[in-house]
């Protein structure tokens, strides 16, 4: 009997799941790629656009170099997913049934309710979104001057606001610009939550590019030029980039399973609380007990909520990528009524890019728990060019080296 499995978005997890699925599914069964678009975005290096528009060469990749022939390609953008009718429903398009379908939709910018700050904001989710900030960029020091330079202040200390700030003091310079560029994060220090070496690493990286950094500064409302804080003064502003959360696609909002802020909870085989639907990367909250080792099914959906489990994995590309892999085998094991494998995520290690320059932590088979210099810069384009010969080839992976 012919299955339709449906994978919806062309992001890490989207574009693996589609590669593994390609690999594990007998021929009868049929493959639909469903994205909004026809592109695979290396969304990590995105931020390589702001300071150099023609990488974007280098950071989109057509699906038609990723998929097989044999597997169907639908460019839409996805408004929900009934799971009593299992079908996909599509903006200006006929909805398209499936057997099983995979979600990794990414996510969406979260503002936090914060006043003023989606109107005025610039986001960092998309190729467009890293070329906006080029062109205003631009525009800003038109009307700067030395005795009166422009400021970019970027909302969010993460990974996505240091790299952003990072390639932004690096377009500074390049340029010789009349230009100042503020980190602001309301914790206590740049990418909370992560070992207080690398984040002292990080912070003297991101000073020698001479960004100024505002830690336990909380945004509270924003205007045309000026941004308002909690518990100091206010900060005028010429260009405003937001990199501070992430939230679920607004199309899951009514999609019938278990789900937080529209993100859908799995347990550890990537399966929802509906067995037809899976999900990974940004759309999924995967679970597992205190212990690191998988839940199972009756727990996750008994104790979700218990204050013992942790969100599993972390919201990188190297997570989602290693989700897809293992989500297309278990659909696949799906789909010839066999027992789903658990999968639980392995930290490789953290690298972050500042500009040209990078620090490394905690990377599997070095010895040196953090690092910078050309070692980490050598990680970083590694992993990327990884990612690419893993779902395109060789030679594209070699062509886009420069620009990562």
């Amino acid at each position: 009997m012919t299955e339709r499995i449906v994978v919806l978005g062309a992001g890490y997890g989207g574009s693996a799941a589609v590669r593994s699925l390609e690999d594990e599914l007998d021929d009868e069964n049929e493959l639909v790629w469903i994205a909004e678009e026809d592109y695979h975005l290396l969304l990590h290096e995105v931020h390589r656009c702001i300071r150099t528009p023609d990488a974007r060469e280098s950071v989109t990749i057509p699906v038609g170099e990723i998929k097989d022939d044999d597997t169907r390609f639908v460019q839409a953008t996805v408004t929900g997913i009934d799971v009593d009718d299992r079908t996909v429903e599509l903006t200006d398009r006929e909805d398209i049934d499936y057997d099983y379908t995979v979600v990794g939709l990414g996510s969406r910018t979260a503002f936090h309710g914060i006043d003023g700050l989606e109107g005025h904001a610039l986001t960092v989710k998309s190729l467009g979104d890293a070329l906006a900030i080029n062109e205003h960029l631009v525009d800003a020091t038109r009307e700067a001057s030395r005795s009166d330079p422009a400021r970019v202040v970027v909302g969010g200390g993460g990974l996505t606001g240091i790299q952003v700030a990072g390639e932004v003091a690096s377009w500074i310079d390049e340029h010789d610009a009349a230009m100042d560029v503020h980190l602001v994060e309301h914790s206590a220090d740049v990418f909370p939550g992560h070992d207080h070496e690398f984040q002292g690493a990080i912070r003297n990286q991101l000073e020698a590019h001479d960004v100024e950094i505002d830690t336990r500064t909380a945004i509270t409302a924003v205007e045309d030029d000026r941004i308002a804080f909690d518990e100091r003064d206010p900060m005028e502003y010429d260009v405003l980039i937001w990199a501070g959360g992430v939230t679920g696609r607004d199309a899951l909002e009514t999609t019938d399973v278990d789900k937080d802020h529209n993100r859908l909870y799995t347990d550890a085989t990537l399966e929802t609380s509906d067995d037809r639907v899976f999900a990974l990367g940004d759309s999924a909250l995967v679970h597992q007990d205190a212990e690191g080792g998988p839940l199972t099914e009756e727990a996750v959906w008994e104790t979700i909520v218990d204050d013992d489990l942790a969100d599993v994995p972390p919201p990188t590309a190297e997570a989602a990528w290693e989700e897809g892999e293992h989500i297309g085998e278990n659909v696949a094991r799906a789909v010839a009524g066999r027992d789903r494998g658990h999968w639980a995520y392995m930290n490789k290690g953290t690298v972050v890019s500042i500009g040209d320059a990078a620090v490394a932590h905690d990377v599997i088979g070095i010895p040196i728990n953090t690092f910078g210099g050309l070692g980490a810069r050598i990680v970083k384009k590694a992993i990327s060019a990884r990612w690419i010969e893993s779902i395109t080839s060789v030679q594209r992976a070699a062509r886009s080296w420069s620009d990562m």
